[in-house]
């Protein structure tokens, strides 16, 4: 039984090597072709390289080279092309800020200090980019207000198409507080992208922006009233799903919105749905106003009562009913313990205080010694004069009200009266929105480095998810295989916090213990006593002589039967084996 223990925890310990070297193997050779800033090509050249180099020496020495295993080849970058209709594409991987115009305006109602739109912005590669070569729009600056736009190919007219808009972020060095959205500047005959400011009309505001706990996903669109002609903000609904990781992993998120002409929306997170809903019902404040509303000139009754209860006008006082009642009386069962010391007070002046020096009594007043608690007191049951404790009253009723009763003349809660809105009107198709020219940036960030890539608008979803594919995709699959593997993962944690070593070889070494102790342990047969052979009729170990004399015999009768004769025959627990001569 030991050795079979021995066999079970050296298999188990075997395997779970087995199972934890691949793993940590392959991550290593996905971390070492991530580290050089090739591509496939090259790095398939230089493995090239290394091996011829290898052959040399090993010819010098006369013996074959060893075999090795190439390196793991790691994600190339190539700039997306944009195919099929679109209106905007911009990858910033030509290096340069060319088709973008950075806004030279001050913005109004701020201090002078901080109203310029002098925030800095840069085209470069993340600080710890998986792809080379891979460049983006940072806005390098913090606590500054940054405006940057581009012109699109074309306006964008609300018509029987939807809107796809998506753009990458990634907060390299986390947000604080800061937005990184996106506006649609609302085509109109004086839009100056030198003068891009807050105030500068757009027709959606889009994307991720946050403040201390506040995570927020925008989605705004400004819709112009048929009647007034002027226009409002309306809101989406604040998603369901938890953002905060978006804003705290340092990773590269895709941020798509799609507006169908059927009035629905969808807000997309790295191609996941986290928000959805109506133009016309899930939008604050509504687009459509309500078709009455309360008369601002209509005033409460002053006869109109309110009051669901009243007072039994009805009702008296009983005639034994004692206000004057004390609440509690003392206890006039109680009596003082015996040892109570009625002449000992609770408290006495402290022997040991000295009256300090600079005690001044005219200034002061007379000098006392502070109270402590009188040590004569620790062994009694109390001091000072004995009261009786005091009780409830069972008499007490306190004082007397008329019960309360159904107000006879209650009208319910006053409300105004309902008149027709004379500004209601009825917007059935809010997706017909204002056309819209140009692609805007206006931020204020208190934090640096924040990463934008790969805008794109369209009007074809499948074109903005092929779009997406070549550029987030290889973001996201540059980044996964950069990740460290699950072995790594949890070395990395334990070397942060030892104590979880306890907990990786109590997971490993809790299986093996059930395992060995339900499959590999059971109990050892007894020695049978007179009594159980007689009712088994089992052979005792006095006769085992004799049945090894009968073995002896039927094998002889079965050699003379064999036609083949046998050199010897083996006796196996009376099954026999013919052991026949080779030829």
């Amino acid at each position: 039984m030991d050795q079979r223990l021995g066999l079970f925890v050296l298999l188990a310990v075997g395997l779970l090597c087995l199972g934890l070297a691949p793993v940590s193997r392959a991550q290593d050779l996905v971390d070492d072709g991530l580290d050089d800033d090739v591509d496939v090509e090259d790095e398939l050249d230089l493995g090239l390289a290394g091996a011829e180099e290898e052959l040399e020496g090993d010819l010098q020495d006369e013996a074959p080279p060893a075999p090795k295993t190439p390196p793991t080849p790691k994600v190339t970058y190539k700039a997306p092309e944009p195919m099929g209709e679109h209106f905007f594409a911009e990858s910033f991987d030509r290096g340069t800020l060319d088709g973008w115009v950075q806004s030279n305006a001050k913005k109004e109602d701020a201090d002078e200090e901080i109203a310029k739109y002098d925030g800095k912005w840069a085209v470069e590669e993340m600080k710890d980019s998986k792809l080379p070569g891979d460049k983006g729009l940072v806005l390098k600056s913090r606590a500054k207000h940054h405006a940057i736009s581009a012109q699109m190919l074309r306006p964008f007219i609300f018509d029987t198409k939807p809107l796809v808009i998506q753009y990458e972020v990634n907060f390299q060095s986390g947000i604080d507080c800061g937005g990184a959205y996106v506006k649609l500047l609302t085509q109109t005959p004086d839009l100056d992208l030198d003068q891009f400011v807050d105030k500068t009309p757009y027709t959606i505001m889009f994307g991720p922006d946050k403040c201390g706990e506040d995570y927020k996903l925008h989605f705004i669109f400004r819709h112009k009233n048929p009647k007034t002609g002027e226009y409002e903000e309306k809101h989406a609904k604040k998603p369901d799903a938890d953002l905060r990781t978006y804003y705290t992993d340092k990773k590269t998120h895709l941020y798509t919105l799609v507006v169908n002409p059927d009035n629905t929306f969808e807000v997309l997170v790295d191609q996941t749905v986290v928000n959805s809903g109506s133009l016309l019902t899930d939008m604050t404040p509504a687009v459509n106003p309500p078709a009455e509303i309360e008369d601002p000139d209509d005033q409460k009754p002053d006869d109109w009562d309110e009051r669901p209860k009243i007072q039994d006008p009805d009702a008296a006082k009983p005639e034994d009913w004692d206000e004057d009642a004390p609440a509690q009386i003392p206890d006039e069962d109680a009596v003082k313990p015996d040892g109570w010391l009625d002449d000992e007070p609770e408290y006495i002046g402290d022997p040991d205080a000295v009256k300090p020096e600079d005690w001044d009594e005219d200034m002061d007043g007379e000098w006392e010694a502070p109270q402590i608690p009188n040590p004569a007191c620790e062994t009694a049951p109390g001091c000072g004069p004995w009261k009786r404790p005091m009780i409830d009253n069972p008499s007490y009723k306190g004082k007397w009200k008329p019960p309360m009763i159904d107000n006879p003349n209650y009208q319910g809660v006053w409300k105004p009266r309902k008149i027709s809105n004379p500004a209601f009107f009825e917007d059935l198709h809010p997706f017909r929105m204002t056309p819209f020219s140009a692609v805007g940036l206006e931020l204020w960030s208190m934090t640096s480095d924040i990463f934008f890539d790969n805008f794109f608008i369209t009007n074809d979803r499948s074109t903005a998810e092929r779009w997406a594919t070549d550029g987030w995709g290889l973001k996201k699959a540059a980044e996964g295989a950069a990740e460290p593997g699950l072995a790594t993962q949890m070395l990395n944690a334990a070397e942060e916090r030892p104590w979880l070593w306890v907990v990786y070889v109590l997971t490993v070494a809790l299986p093996l213990v059930l395992i060995i102790v339900f499959c590999c342990t059971g109990k050892k047969k007894s020695p049978a006593t007179p009594a159980e052979y007689k009712k088994t009729d089992a052979p005792q170990p006095d006769v085992k002589e004799e049945e090894e004399g009968e073995e002896e015999e039927e094998a002889e009768e079965a050699e003379k039967s064999s036609p083949g004769g046998c050199d010897v025959w083996v006796s196996e627990e009376s099954c026999f084996l013919c052991l026949r001569p080779s030829d």
